[in-house]
């Protein structure tokens, strides 16, 4: 686990399989999921729960809630296009840190804890994203005459 703190977080890159791709010629929307699940494993590492943390503390993380927005389509090869900087899509979860012998909520290890109050410390400085707490619906526009 490296000790520098990015801010924001930005380490996982994929790339847009064949095989992701819809009738629409873009990136379906079922896996958005898959790649930012991916990309939650890897900040899930960085914060100190790996594989290795789990095994030994008998924990693990469920999601609980997930938010996908799209903000722009995708095609094979790109999610962040890394020439053009664009976004393509965010995505806001809800984890719970999970005993495995009791299938419910546990606290979490006081070293991630630790790692988590410096992560959000890292980030506190930096403008919350407009995607952020959003709730579904669509915002109401004004009709053309």
């Amino acid at each position: 686990m490296s000790d520098v703190l990015q801010a924001p977080f930005d380490v996982y890159r994929d790339r847009v399989r064949p095989e992701w791709i819809d009738h629409n010629g873009h990136m379906n929307m079922g896996y958005y999921l898959v790649v930012f699940d991916l990309a939650t494993d890897e900040f899930f590492r960085w914060v100190g729960l790996d594989d290795a943390h789990r095994r030994a503390r008998g924990v693990t993380t469920f999601s609980l809630e997930t938010h996908v927005t799209y903000q722009r389509e995708v095609g094979e090869g790109e999610m962040w296009h890394a020439e053009a900087g664009y976004l393509a899509a965010t995505n806001e979860l809800m984890s719970l840190h999970v005993s495995l012998e009791t299938r419910r909520a546990a606290p979490m290890a006081p070293e991630v804890l630790d790692r988590l109050g410096a992560i959000l410390a890292s980030h506190e400085k930096l403008p919350l994203p407009a995607q952020a707490g959003r709730s579904i619906g669509l915002e109401k526009r004004p009709t053309a005459l």
